[in-house]
């Protein structure tokens, strides 16, 4: 798709709504250093933040380094990760993860996307997830909600997660990238739901092309619509 100063304009009126909307926004994973939010990234896959957040203050107490993790036996580690599904597969990348940050990165973070996408369990979208929250390194990071909004939105028309990111990053300012996730990804996750869209209480609903796919009574609507305890 092709980014004119007409989708431009009429991208920059949706996010001016989701930024009103939600003013301040934050990263949904608890985190206290790079480390631990890359670890808390890699275990939230096919897990919801909430669990998440669960088992993370035991893991980071016990594993404070990357070395930590390289020295830890797999079956110690898959204890404390077992609630969030995939344990084996966290498990190995974890460790794998933390050898490679010892071995190559001399046991810190790397703060560049070409460097963090080597590191095992890490793709792109784990990668700006961390760039941008924990090093304010602007990034689009393009999950399962971010994809569905960007299409409803018609930003784009592609499945292709690095495709999107492209062709959304062509709309919006790269300032507001790292922001611009995370709302659409709250958006996504309270209101435009991907079976039943709560149309009728969204706030971008008048001027969303994709307005009417979901429930348009309002009262209806708002019983679809979560809130933030939903997810803490």
């Amino acid at each position: 798709m092709v980014a004119d100063n007409e989708n431009r304009k009429e991208a920059r009126a949706i996010y001016r709504i989701l930024t009103k909307t939600y003013p301040e926004i934050r990263c949904e994973l608890d985190f206290k250093n790079p480390l631990e939010l890359i670890v808390a990234v890699v275990l939230s896959a096919q897990c919801t933040d909430k669990r998440v957040n669960t088992i993370t203050p035991a893991l980071f107490k016990k594993y404070k380094k990357a070395k930590d993790y390289a020295k830890a036996p797999l079956a110690e580690i898959e204890e404390y990760i077992f609630s969030t599904g995939f344990y084996h597969a966290k498990a190995r990348h974890l460790k794998g993860l933390g050898t490679k940050l010892v071995e190559e990165f001399d046991g810190q973070v790397p703060t560049t996307l070409e460097d963090l996408i080597t590191l095992p369990g890490v793709g792109r979208k784990t990668a700006n997830v961390v760039l941008g929250h924990a090093f304010d390194i602007p990034g689009i990071t393009v999950d399962t909600h971010f994809g569905r909004l960007s299409r409803r939105f018609e930003w784009t028309t592609s499945m292709d997660p690095v495709k999107v990111e492209h062709e959304v990053g062509e709309l919006i300012p790269q300032k507001e990238w790292t922001n611009l996730s995370q709302r659409m990804i709250w958006h996504g996750r309270r209101v435009c739901h991907s079976r039943k869209p709560a149309c009728g209480a969204c706030p971008v609903a008048k001027i969303c092309p994709s307005v009417g796919i979901g429930e348009m009574d309002k009262e209806k609507a708002k019983l679809l619509v979560k809130t933030d305890k939903d997810f803490r």
